[in-house]
C-alpha cells in the first residue's frame, strides 16, 4: 500500500438531505436489443419468461431494488404512438425506429406490456410521453387509459383490452431532449409547450403525478433558466405545472464522433474519462444555482433522467443498437456519479442510467446467440449502493487526497439509517495503491465489514464465458484505528463499508 494516507472526515451524528432511492433509477428504450430481445422475449420464447417478459433479467433487477424505469424514450418517445402499442397484438400496426437502426417493429411491446414489467419488478413507472410529434389531446387521453377508473372512454378502452383496474402512475415526461431529436425547438419556446401539455396531464382516482419537464442538454443553463422563469417565482404555496425539470449528460472519452473504445483504452484515456464524468458535480452545481433564483426552498427538483458511459459500438454490431462492452473503468464512472449524487440529495430528485439492458452502460447484458445473461461491473456497483436508498446523507470531508489536475482520485459519500452507516470509497488511481483513514466522529462504532469491487486490470469486464471476471466480494483490508477506521484501497477499485453504530 501506498505511504499516502487520506482522511474522511464523517459527523454520524448529523443526517443531511435523504438521498431518494429514484437516484438509483432506470431507463428502457425502444434502442437496439433493450427491449426486443432484452426485457420483452415473447411468450413462445424458449427462454423462461411470464408473459413474453424475461425472468431472468427481471430477477437480477429485483435484487437492485429498481426503483424507477423509464420508458418508451429517450427519442424514440417523441415518435411514439401509443394507441399503437395495445390491442391484440397481431393487430398492432407496424412502425418504423428511424433514430435507433432504421428498423421495422411490430409494436407487441406497449403500454399493458410495460405495466405488467413495472409490476414485475417492483418498480415504478415513469411514462416519456411524445411531445415532438404527439399531440395535447393523446397525451391527455394515455394517462387517463392508464389511471382513471370509472367507465370515462378511454377506462372503457383499457377494459376491453383486458385491464379492469387502474395502474399507478406517479411520474410523467413532458418530452424528451426538445432541443433536439424532440422537436429542436428553443428553450423559450418549449417552456410555453411545457406548461401547456403538463396542464392536461390530469389526476385521474387519486393518481398523483409528478410532471418532469424536458430540460438542458447537459451545461446548456440557459435551458434551466427558461424553463424557470416560465414558472415565476415559486412560494411554499405555488402550484407549478410540472414539478421537476431534467438533463442529460453522457461520458466519453473521445467525442461524438469518435467517443472511444469501450474496451481497448490507454491510462490516459481512462482519466480523461473520470475527468469528464467528475464534470457531473459542476453541472449539478450550476443547474440547482439556476433553479435557487426562483425557488429557493427547492420544491423544484431536479431529474439526471439519461446518464452513462457511451462508447463507440462493439465490432460487428449495428452502429444504430448502441452495444457496448462495460468494464471496471465504466464501473468507477458510476460510483463517481452516486457520490455527486448523493451530495446533491437536496435537489437531485431522481436519475435514470442509460440504459437497463444491452444499450450503452446497461446492467445486464444477454447473448443473442446462447441467451446467457451476464451482470456487469456497473450492476455490481448499484447492488452494493442500495443501502444508500432513501437512508439520510452524511457530508464526508475528504482531506490531504491526491488530484490529478481537476480529478480527485479519492472519491466519497456516506449515508445513514437508523443504527447502521454506509460508506462508499473509490480510489480512481489506475496504478496507485491508498491508505484512507475513516475519521467517525458523533456515534460510537459497534462493528463493521467491507465489500470490494476491482479487477486485475482496467479493462477487464464479464461475458458469457467470463462471467465473473469483476464481481464484488468480501473484504478485509479495514482495520481499527484510533480515529476509527483505516481501509487499504486498491488501485481503481470501489469499497462499500457497513458500520454498526452505538449511541
Amino acid at each position: 500500500m501506498s505511504s499516502t494516507e487520506a482522511r474522511i472526515v464523517i459527523d454520524l451524528d448529523l443526517p443531511g438531505p435523504t438521498i431518494s432511492r429514484h437516484l438509483y433509477g432506470h431507463f428502457a428504450e425502444h434502442l437496439g436489443r433493450c427491449i426486443y430481445g432484452g426485457f420483452w422475449v415473447g411468450e413462445d420464447s424458449p427462454l423462461p419468461n411470464v408473459n413474453g417478459i424475461r425472468s431472468d433479467v427481471v430477477e437480477a433487477l429485483k435484487t437492485l431494488r429498481i426503483p424507477n424505469l423509464r420508458w418508451p424514450g429517450g427519442c424514440f418517445a417523441d415518435d411514439y404512438h401509443w394507441r399503437d402499442g395495445i390491442g391484440p397484438r397481431a393487430e398492432r400496426p407496424r412502425m418504423v425506429n428511424s433514430h435507433w437502426g432504421d428498423v421495422v417493429e411490430d409494436n407487441s411491446f406497449g403500454t399493458h406490456e410495460f405495466m405488467a414489467l413495472c409490476e414485475l419488478l417492483g418498480a415504478d413507472p415513469y411514462i416519456s410521453g411524445n411531445v415532438g410529434s404527439g399531440t395535447v389531446r393523446e397525451m391527455s387521453e394515455w394517462i387517463e387509459y392508464l389511471t382513471r377508473g370509472d367507465d370515462s372512454p378511454m377506462a372503457s378502452l383499457r377494459r376491453e383490452n383486458g385491464r379492469d383496474e387502474p395502474w399507478k402512475v406517479p411520474f410523467w415526461g413532458l418530452g424528451n431532449e426538445a432541443w433536439g431529436c424532440g422537436g429542436g425547438m428553443r428553450g423559450n419556446a418549449f417552456a410555453d409547450l411545457a406548461r401547456q401539455y403538463a396542464t392536461y396531464v390530469r389526476e385521474h382516482g387519486g393518481n398523483k403525478v409528478y410532471r418532469i419537464a424536458a430540460g438542458a442538454n447537459a451545461d446548456d443553463y440557459t435551458w434551466t433558466e427558461s424553463l424557470m422563469k416560465s414558472l415565476g417565482e415559486i412560494k411554499k404555496c405555488s402550484n407549478p405545472p410540472y414539478q421537476a425539470i431534467s438533463f442529460h449528460y453522457y461520458t466519453m472519452s473521445g467525442d461524438w464522433a469518435d467517443k472511444g473504445d469501450a474496451t481497448s483504452f490507454t491510462d490516459e484515456e481512462y482519466y480523461t474519462t473520470l475527468a469528464q464524468a467528475y464534470r457531473v458535480e459542476e453541472m449539478l452545481t450550476r443547474h440547482s444555482t439556476v433553479m435557487d433564483q426562483r425557488d429557493p426552498l427547492r420544491r423544484i427538483g431536479l431529474v439526471l433522467d439519461e446518464w452513462g458511459t457511451w462508447w463507440n459500438v462493439e465490432e460487428g454490431t449495428n452502429p444504430g443498437f448502441l452495444y457496448q462492452q462495460n468494464t471496471m473503468r465504466d464501473a468507477l464512472v458510476a460510483s463517481l456519479h452516486f457520490d455527486s449524487f448523493h451530495r446533491h440529495a437536496d435537489r437531485l430528485v431522481m436519475a435514470n442510467i442509460a440504459q437497463t439492458v444491452n444499450v450503452l452502460q446497461a446492467m445486464v447484458l444477454t447473448d443473442p446467440d446462447s441467451g446467457a445473461l451476464v451482470l456487469t461491473p456497473t450492476y455490481h456497483v448499484f447492488e452494493m449502493n442500495t443501502g444508500h436508498h432513501d437512508a439520510a446523507s452524511l457530508t464526508t470531508h475528504v482531506l490531504d487526497a491526491e488530484h490529478r489536475e481537476d480529478l480527485p482520485l479519492l472519491s466519497a459519500s456516506a449515508s445513514t439509517t437508523g443504527d447502521t452507516a454506509l460508506i462508499s470509497l473509490s480510489n480512481l488511481d489506475a496504478g496507485q495503491a491508498r491508505s484512507v483513514v475513516l475519521d467517525l466522529r458523533g456515534r460510537s462504532l459497534q462493528g463493521h465489514s467491507a465489500r470490494i469491487l476491482t479487477a486485475g486490470a482496467l479493462n477487464d469486464h464479464n461475458s458469457p464465458e467470463h462471467p465473473d471476471t469483476v464481481r464484488p466480494q468480501a473484504y478485509d483490508g479495514v482495520r481499527p484505528h484510533a480515529r476509527g477506521l483505516v481501509v487499504d484501497l486498491p488501485a481503481h477499485s470501489y469499497l462499500t463499508v457497513s458500520l454498526q453504530l452505538g449511541s
